[in-house]
């Protein structure tokens, strides 16, 4: 009897775990789908219970508005963090540093609450390459993204590209707005 319940409990584990499976965008999808597109200095996030879980609320400054209505800045909600004692981790949920820039996919629900469009996939980190060219890599996570038309499991990521490219692509759909970097 004790041979089995080793076997069982990795089981019942097995079931049980939880797991994320994203619908994979591609910067195309991204695009389209975004309400804004923004280039950001996050400012401040804070932690709050929402129900039983919780969520992070973290104001972004606008530095350059790509897509969208034009804003100063963005409250974007955030799946999981710290409140009350209470840390919740999501899987495949962005997180934002405070002081840090971004290139942020943003999409505004009915309710009202702006979020990043596919999770981590429509967050892109600055960086700067060996010729000290401005970069944006996607904020990839680490959970299984699948194609939704193939069923296909995507391998071939995070995207990288240069920030002007980024822009370019992102202002395509759109008029321009705000910021001329």
């Amino acid at each position: 009897m004790k041979q089995l319940r080793l076997p069982i409990l990795m089981l019942w584990a097995a079931i049980c775990a939880p797991a994320t499976t994203l619908d994979y965008l591609s910067l195309e999808d991204l695009i389209s789908r975004a309400t804004a597109i923004v280039r950001g200095r996050v400012v401040n996030c804070e932690g709050f219970l929402r129900g039983p879980g919780v969520s992070t609320r973290c104001v972004v400054q606008v530095l350059e508005q790509w897509k969208g209505p034009e804003a100063e800045q963005w409250e974007v909600i955030l799946p999981g963090g710290v409140a009350s004692g209470r840390r919740q981790t999501v899987p495949g949920a962005p997180a934002l540093s405070e002081g840090s820039e971004y290139v942020l996919f943003l999409w505004t629900g009915p309710s009202g609450e702006t979020q990043i469009l596919g999770l981590s996939q429509g967050l892109f980190v600055l960086q700067r390459d060996e010729a000290g060219q401005e970069q944006a890599v996607q904020a990839v996570p680490a959970e299984a993204a699948l194609e939704r038309p193939t069923g296909r499991l995507v391998t071939d990521r995070p995207l990288r590209l240069r920030l002007a490219e980024l822009r370019s692509r992102s202002r395509a759909d759109a008029p321009p707005r705000r910021g001329t970097q």
